[in-house]
């Protein structure tokens, strides 16, 4: 199975659903959520009809799901049934994909996953310094995700807390 490969062409008309874990997947986990996503992605469908998605696991840490919704648009039932197989890997991984009150950084080439509030504390407090990088996991286009996914804590939303 080779997941990486696809014949869509990248454009911004491509929805983008990012999702963060707390921490990096193993390799085990990593191998076991692709296979997962494969099944679930191939067989996703909102009223009958198949939503053409795909993803990636960016970081070995988030999961990227792109949507083409030139034919289909998927909304309340699938993306329930989307988050209802997110809960599922959180009930066994402890991955906490659906919690967005945490924070994902790079500081000196590592990638970094706290809470909101400490790691509001820790820009306050010095603890962690102005000049990392912070992953934006609100892109919600493909070209958008490609280009400002990770940006420097002084152009990206985080900015605000310094």
């Amino acid at each position: 199975m080779k997941i990486e490969e696809s014949s869509s062409v990248e454009t911004n008309d491509f929805r983008v659903m990012i999702y963060p874990s707390s921490r990096k997947f193993t390799a085990k986990e990593s191998m076991d959520i692709s296979q997962r996503l494969y099944d679930f992605l191939s067989g996703w469908k909102y009223h009958g009809k198949p939503v053409s998605s795909s993803f990636k696991i960016e970081k070995n840490q988030f999961i990227v799901i792109c949507i083409d919704e030139e034919e289909v648009s998927p909304g309340g039932c699938a993306l329930d049934s989307l988050s209802d197989f997110l809960k599922e890997l959180d009930r066994e991984y402890g991955f906490e994909l659906l919690n967005r009150m945490k924070v994902s950084y790079v500081e000196q080439g590592e990638t970094k996953t706290v809470g909101l509030l400490e790691f509001k504390r820790g820009l306050k407090e010095g603890s962690i310094p102005h000049d990392i990088e912070v992953y934006d996991f609100s892109k919600d286009t493909y070209l958008a995700y490609l280009s400002d996914f990770l940006l420097p804590l002084k152009r990206s939303w985080a900015q605000i807390y310094v």
